[in-house]
C-alpha cells in the first residue's frame, strides 16, 4: 500500500483547501483508495475538517513548544485544536531557504517524537553533492540523521534530492534505486520519494522496489491531478 502525501507549501487559501479536501475525500471513498493519504496545507487553512476516508491532515512545520513567545510560529496548542498529529520535519526548503540547522531539526524531531506524532522526516542532497558521486551523496544524506532516532515507531522517511525539487528535473530510476536502496538497507522504515513527481511519472517511481510512496509538491495542488495520482498508485 503506497503512502501518497501532498505538500501545499505556501499555496491555497482556507476556502480552496476545504474544497480540495472535500473533493479528494469523496474520491477516495467512491474509488476505494486504500493508500495512506496525507495533505499538508498552510497553517492558516487548518480547519475543523472531518473526512470520511483515510485522508489525514498534517502540519508543514511547527516549533518545538506548546505555546510561548515565538513570533510567526505555531506550537502544539494550535495543532491540538485541530487534532493534527502528523508533521513534516527537515524539508529541504526549511534547511536551505530558512536555514534550519541539523541541531534545530533534531530538537524539533525529539519534541514531536515524545508526543507520538507521525513524522515524515526529509533528507536530500544539493546538486554539487550529487555531482560528486553516490558515495558523497550517501555521506551527505546520512549526516542529516545526526540526532535523529531512526528507530522511532511512527517515522516515515522522504528522500528529496534538492536539485529535483521544483525544477522539473526528476532523478532517474537508477538514481532513486541507488539512494533508496542504500537508505533502506540501513534504516527499515517506509521511504517516500519527492522531487518533480508528476501525474505521468508517479506510478513508475512508486513501482521501484525501494520506494514506498511519494511526497508531492506542485503536481498535487490541483484536486483533479491529485485524484489521478491516487488512481495511478492505488494498487501499489
Amino acid at each position: 500500500m503506497a503512502i501518497i502525501a501532498s505538500n501545499f507549501k505556501t499555496n491555497h487559501t482556507r476556502k480552496s483547501t476545504a474544497s480540495f479536501i472535500k473533493e479528494v475525500d469523496e474520491f477516495i471513498v467512491s474509488n476505494k483508495i486504500e493508500s495512506e493519504v496525507i495533505v499538508f496545507p498552510t497553517a492558516t487553512s487548518f480547519d475543523f475538517i472531518k473526512t470520511q476516508s483515510n485522508l489525514k491532515i498534517g502540519a508543514q512545520n511547527a516549533y518545538a513548544t506548546e505555546n510561548g513567545s515565538f513570533t510567526g510560529e505555531i506550537g502544539t496548542q494550535q495543532l491540538d485544536e485541530f487534532n493534527i498529529r502528523t508533521i513534516l520535519i527537515g524539508h529541504s526548503e526549511r534547511r536551505h531557504i530558512l536555514n534550519e540547522s541539523q541541531a534545530t531539526i533534531a530538537k524539533k524531531y525529539e519534541f514531536y517524537k515524545a508526543l507520538g506524532f507521525k513524522i515524515i522526516y526529509c533528507v536530500g542532497e544539493p546538486l554539487e553533492v550529487k555531482q560528486s558521486g553516490l558515495e558523497k551523496t550517501l555521506e551527505y544524506v546520512y549526516s542529516q540523521f545526526d540526532g535523529i532516532d531512526i528507530n522511532y515507531e511512527n517515522l516515515i522517511l522522504a528522500y528529496e534530492p534538492v536539485w529535483a525539487i521544483g525544477t522539473g528535473v526528476t532523478a532517474t530510476n537508477e538514481d532513486i534505486e541507488a539512494v533508496h536502496g542504500a537508505i533502506k538497507k540501513r534504516i527499515n522504515k517506509p521511504l517516500l520519494y519527492g522531487g518533480s513527481v508528476k501525474v505521468d511519472n508517479v506510478r513508475e517511481i512508486c513501482s521501484i522496489e525501494s520506494v514506498d510512496g511519494a511526497l508531492i509538491g506542485t503536481a498535487s495542488w490541483v484536486a483533479d491531478d491529485f485524484k489521478q495520482i491516487l488512481e495511478n498508485t492505488k494498487d501499489l
